[in-house]
């Protein structure tokens, strides 16, 4: 049987080698805990965002058309409006030259389109019966096309809904122009938010469509 010696127990100095593997472990740790921390957070960040608000417009339909006797067809082809309001947010003037473009209110389908399906709407209450043709539906022959161009249209923070807008009547093939008027029209806001934008911008439509219908009936 060995017996112990007494000798003091001899410790071993770590090598180099193993102290740099312990230090790269130790940052990748670091590294990994940091990692799920900002994951977190920016979890909780989307749990509270806001919900999407999605509106439209409205056609605001005539008692009565502006006229009874027949007239020659017309189709509303397009609907052209500025690029800075042809996006899906709703864009609100906060001040001279500057937007407010929140994301969370948006439109229910591409603004343009909305407005000429609204329009259209609005016209078909306002022409003799039978006289207007709806959009890409098949017109007669002698149809005349109607293009509407926005100009601009400004929500501005003092409650007033702007809109600076033109429109044609063309006739023949190619079309040639016939009718032609630009105006200023304006409506006020119920509210500050984007139904309430909505709701003015409808009402605009639906005065835009009153000067059109006149207009043709009496050309």
């Amino acid at each position: 049987m060995m017996r112990s010696l007494g000798l003091p127990a001899r410790r071993t100095a770590a090598s180099p080698l193993a102290a740099c593997f312990a230090a790269c472990f130790a940052a990748s740790v670091r590294t990994a805990a940091l990692f799920v921390f900002a994951a977190g957070t920016t979890i909780a960040g989307c749990g509270h965002s806001m919900p999407t608000r999605y509106v439209t417009l409205n056609a605001t339909p005539a008692d009565a058309p502006f006229a009874t006797a027949p007239i020659k067809p017309v189709q509303l082809t397009a609907v052209h409006i500025p690029t800075v309001l042809d996006r899906p947010e709703v864009v609100t003037l906060a001040s001279q030259n500057r937007l407010t473009i929140d994301d969370s209110d948006r439109w229910g389908a591409p603004l343009a389109q909305i407005m000429r399906s609204t329009l259209a709407q609005d016209l078909m209450t306002r022409l003799p019966a039978g006289s207007f043709v709806f959009p890409d539906a098949p017109s007669p022959p002698d149809t005349r096309t109607l293009v509407v161009t926005v100009l601009d249209s400004e929500a501005d923070a003092s409650g007033t809904l702007t809109m600076q807008v033109g429109w044609t009547l063309l006739s023949g093939q190619p079309g040639h122009a016939t009718l032609r008027q630009q105006m200023t029209l304006r409506s006020a806001l119920a509210g500050h938010d984007a139904a309430a934008q909505a709701a003015a911008l409808s009402r605009i439509l639906g005065e835009l469509a009153d000067r059109i219908a006149a207009s043709i009936v009496a050309h």
